[in-house]
């Protein structure tokens, strides 16, 4: 039932809740007198949030295949512990659309790269004139929420 529409739509909303997620994030660092406890306790609570859904689904029983992973596959909790705490720490002194707009640009940029070189199994996705465009009008955009 994932169809190109709903994946956008659901995409679309997670991407209101990373938007939330930056200024409830910095608050709780506030809170807590620090940006790496703040993203600690965010990861902790995601983390039993998803266990939770792990149980619910019955699979579980995935969790131990992790010890038979490719090690660099395991990077991406390294990397979504720099981005959580990155935001937390710039969003005060940019705001929040400042940092979104660097975050999508960064995220272009990644995937047109991602892209091109068909990184870790993905297709190779023809890297186009109007995709460079539109990473560009993000940049533009990014200039503009600054200035």
């Amino acid at each position: 039932m994932n169809t190109p529409l709903l994946a956008l739509i659901i995409v679309a909303v997670a991407g209101g809740a990373i938007a939330m997620q930056s200024p409830i994030n910095a608050a709780l660092s506030r809170n807590l007198g620090s940006g790496v406890a703040a993203a600690a306790v965010s990861f902790a609570i995601g983390l039993v949030v998803l266990l939770a859904v792990l149980a619910l689904r019955g699979e579980i029983s995935a969790l131990p295949r992790v010890f038979a992973t490719p090690p660099v596959l395991l990077l991406g909790g390294v990397l979504g512990a720099f981005y959580v705490w990155s935001v937390l720490w710039a969003i005060p002194t940019l705001g929040a659309l400042t940092v979104i707009s660097a975050l999508i640009l960064g995220q272009l940029t990644a995937a047109l790269i991602i892209d091109a070189t068909g990184l870790l199994g993905l297709a190779v996705q023809v890297v186009t004139p109007t995709r460079i465009a539109a990473a560009g009008l993000v940049a533009a955009g990014l200039v503009l929420s600054r200035f």
